[in-house]
């Protein structure tokens, strides 16, 4: 009699994974976003979903609607308590508004993070909606011009420097009407001294536009 054959094992099974978990929308849902800048500054020091629940060291922006001029950084400084922009970087940030005619009351400071981080994930933040967030808190804020420090902050904004036809490829536009600039990060002018000189030149061939 023939011998018997055993069946060949089945081919292994790849093994099942289960589907990421969808990042939490920054801000929650955007129905329930303040509507108007005078709810933003307390929604921005308590919504949970903001920092992954954290609402300790969060410091709001300051300024009026309709300002002059908007700043936006990327996150308050490491020492900021009350003041958003209270240390070193705010000094130069004075400095240079005062260099622009503009008093620092006059200028609405803002951030696109409520507390300091000294390493974000931009990548990730910027998945789980952290551009339509500032650009929902820059249409709020609707001032006439806006300077975005730091080259996270611009491009989360819209500028790419590469698609630009503009001559001056550190100006853009966030929305439809409002000019925007964008310059190094305050922390990197600071180490960088030269790079006051060429964010001057900047600002001066801006604001002839």
């Amino acid at each position: 009699a023939p011998a018997a054959t055993e069946a060949a094992p089945p081919p292994p099974q790849a093994p099942v994974t289960a589907p990421a978990a969808p990042l939490a929308r920054l801000g929650g849902d955007r129905e329930g976003w303040p509507g108007d800048l005078g709810e933003f500054a307390a929604w921005w020091l308590a919504e949970p979903s903001l920092d992954n629940g954290h609402v300790q060291g969060r410091v709001p922006p300051r300024g009026s609607a309709g300002a002059q001029l908007m700043v936006l950084v990327g996150h308050p400084e490491s020492d900021d308590a009350d003041r958003l922009l209270s240390g070193p970087q705010g000094r130069l940030l004075d400095a240079i508004l005062s260099a622009l005619g503009i008093a620092p009351d006059q200028a609405y400071v803002a951030s696109l993070l409520p507390r300091h981080m000294p390493l974000p994930d931009w990548a990730g933040l910027a998945e789980a909606g952290l551009a339509e967030l500032a650009l929902h808190h820059v249409a709020l804020a609707a001032p006439k011009r806006l300077i975005s420090f730091g080259v996270n902050v611009s491009s989360l904004l819209g500028h790419d420097p590469a698609k630009s036809a503009e001559t001056l490829q550190q100006s853009y536009h966030v929305g439809a009407h409002i000019p925007a600039l964008a310059a190094p990060g305050l922390e990197t002018l600071m180490a960088r001294p030269r790079g006051k000189g060429r964010l001057w030149q900047a600002l001066l061939d801006w604001r002839a536009c």
